[in-house]
């Protein structure tokens, strides 16, 4: 749980904003369950510090073993939606590795139902808004500094 107001509570979920670059453009991944596109994600076990479930979460819904952290911990959350959610994710470069989508051993099944790695637009165009903002500070900061630094 994390209190953005003094009363409010909220159920903090962490994951990642996965991208890989295809020679000077990234390609971000995104997961579809049913009718839904998002970044892989989940809950904080008890113990565990956000960026920790961030990089579990990734992994065991992608099967992707090799995950950096461009930026170190920062990170951008959602604004709240749902009942009380809120989700943190952090930028997450996944630079080799071939996406699985395991099965959850709660669920029996595969979490997700597919996976894309997609450029920017047809990233957006398939997310939510809220996620939309997410992926724009993503694809921002990569450009900022992952490509500045490439072409140094």
């Amino acid at each position: 749980m994390v209190r953005r107001h003094s009363s409010e509570r909220f159920q903090l979920s962490c994951g990642g904003v996965v991208y890989r670059l295809e020679g000077s453009q990234p390609v971000y991944l995104l997961l579809r369950a049913y009718k839904n596109w998002d970044f892989p994600k989940g809950l904080l076990q008890p113990g565990e510090k956000p960026i920790e479930t961030a990089l579990r979460e990734i992994s065991e819904e992608t099967g992707l073993g090799t995950l950096r952290l461009p930026l170190g911990e920062l990170y951008k959350e959602t604004e709240p939606y749902g009942k009380h959610k809120i989700a943190r994710f952090y930028l997450v470069n996944a630079p080799e590795g071939e996406v699985t989508l395991p099965s959850s051993p709660q669920l029996g099944r595969p979490e997700h139902h597919e996976f894309r790695w997609l450029h920017y637009e047809a990233a957006r165009e398939l997310l939510p808004p809220r996620l939309q903002t997410i992926l724009d500070w993503a694809h921002k900061e990569i450009r900022t500094h992952v490509l500045h630094g490439l072409q140094s």
